[in-house]
């Protein structure tokens, strides 16, 4: 069992490339210590070593275990899911649903037995289906889980603009609500760059591109790497909402929330902006949308709802 040092504790559930990555983020910006569990024997405890071996280079103290014992995420303070079967080509993220929701079961029930406390953050997907079963499972407040989507596809949306224009990612602000796939809804009118609207710097129809291409972002990856998916950016998404509930910073960020009736929309996990610190999403951020960004918002939660009655029908709950 990890030695308590006083500082933070974050236990990372399946240490792969994205669960791993995250672990290297978070240790080596020293956010808290860290455990990294999966049930393949030695390839936690490996990675850890190998991570721990950086920390004279790196400059950092903090205490990084694998194991294959869920024992360890005992007092833990977050607790990230990113076990699961990644996508390969020609798939889209809902034909995991079964694999991943099985998956997801027995990591949620493993959760609820050692760390009921924690903070969840859901990686995995079908992302927003997969963090409602976590949510029913660990029967935590609902204000203590989220699922990691919305920064990852606002921050492809953001690149995509900054390349087009040739301008920094800095200065690129925007936002992508919805379900984490290709009915997500990417705001063009509230985005800015050098707080000018984008529809004043772009033509609609390179928008429109833009907008497709965060719609398939990943199958984009997924098509290129043959053989997984992405965790570089997936991996740095998870750490920006890990360091702002562990810094209780505040932030508003896009994140699969529980909604009771914001947006019309009640009883799911579902992208929107939310205020994030020490206790999870502490507000659910409404932003006016138009009637047809509405609609939109509204399918794209059609949709999560299909998958979670999939999940019913399973008999996975």
């Amino acid at each position: 069992m990890m030695a308590l040092t006083g500082r933070p504790k974050v236990s990372i559930i399946g240490a792969g490339h994205v669960g791993s990555t995250l672990g290297m983020r978070i240790a080596e910006s020293a956010l808290a210590d860290v455990v990294m569990v999966d049930i393949v024997e030695g390839m936690p405890q490996g990675k850890a070593l190998d991570l721990s071996e950086a920390r004279p280079i790196v400059g950092n103290d903090v205490r990084i275990v694998g194991t294959n014992d869920y024992a360890e995420i005992a007092g833990s303070d977050i607790v990230v899911t990113t076990s699961g079967m990644p996508r390969k080509p020609g798939m889209s993220r809902d034909d995991l649903i079964e694999i991943n929701a099985k998956i997801a079961r027995d990591v949620a029930t493993n959760i609820k037995k050692y760390a009921p406390d924690a903070i969840i953050i859901q990686v995995a997907n079908p992302l927003d289906a997969i963090t409602y079963v976590i949510a029913e499972i660990t029967q935590v407040p609902k204000h203590k889980i989220m699922g990691m989507a919305g920064v990852l596809d606002s921050a492809r949306y953001r690149y995509f603009i900054a390349e087009e224009l040739g301008v920094s990612v800095k200065d690129v602000q925007g936002f992508v609500l919805g379900g984490h796939g290709d009915s997500m809804v990417p705001l063009p009118r509230l985005t800015t760059v050098g707080g000018v609207p984008l529809p004043d710097v772009l033509p609609a129809e390179r928008i429109e591109a833009i907008v497709e291409r965060t719609r398939k972002g990943g199958a984009e990856i997924v098509s290129l790497l043959k053989t997984g998916s992405a965790y570089y950016a997936p991996s740095a998404a998870t750490w920006e909402m890990v360091k702002a509930i562990i810094k209780d910073e505040k932030r508003i960020l896009p994140v699969a929330a529980y909604l009771n009736g914001e947006y019309g929309i009640k009883g799911l996990f579902v992208g929107v902006l939310a205020v994030l610190g020490k206790d999870g999403v502490e507000k659910i951020w409404e932003v006016p949308l138009t009637e047809e960004e509405l609609k939109a918002l509204q399918e794209s939660a059609r949709h999560v709802e299909e998958l979670v009655k999939k999940v019913d029908e399973l008999g996975i709950l």
